[in-house]
């Protein structure tokens, strides 16, 4: 898990839950909220992609988007977006290529049994591409605020 903040973003080319084929190179001249989430429709995750949708203007505001990031399918992000309304996209990764690339895909243990998965995580990627911020074993509660207010204090 070595640490990205300074260094390009990684590229990559996933499928979006708008159905394009989508890369690093299309978000140029853009802030990016990058976030990594174990599962749709699980509730951590939902109650994270909600605080993303609620503070969604105000990162706009600040010439920034939001990006998630799972393995699930696109079909299941469709449903996970069409049932909370997120206004942002969200990218199926289900060989774990980005996540990996992120260092994000951990070995994970739960009820005594070890299992490979996303570990919930935000990078902030500037309008270059480079990686400015990231947050690791991110706590729901109070996290999007953060990253919020990160961007106002360093990248507007």
């Amino acid at each position: 898990m070595s640490a990205l903040a300074g260094k390009k973003a990684p590229d990559f080319k996933l499928e979006a839950s708008d159905g394009r084929m989508v890369m690093m190179a299309d978000f140029a001249g853009k802030n990016v909220v990058l976030y990594f989430y174990p599962k749709d429709m699980t509730p951590g995750c939902t109650t994270e992609a909600c605080d993303f949708r609620e503070s969604h203007q105000s990162f706009a505001e600040l010439d920034t988007i939001i990006v998630g990031v799972s393995p699930d399918p696109k079909e299941k992000h469709d449903r996970f977006i069409a049932k909370y309304d997120l206004p942002f996209l969200l990218l199926s990764d289900p060989e774990h290529t980005l996540s990996e690339a992120y260092g994000v895909w951990v070995l994970k243990k739960n009820f005594g049994k070890e299992y490979m998965g996303v570990e919930r995580s935000t990078f902030v990627i500037n309008k270059e591409g480079d990686v400015v911020k990231e947050w690791r074993k991110v706590k729901v509660k109070g996290h999007v605020e953060e990253a919020l207010t990160y961007i106002k204090e360093n990248l507007s």
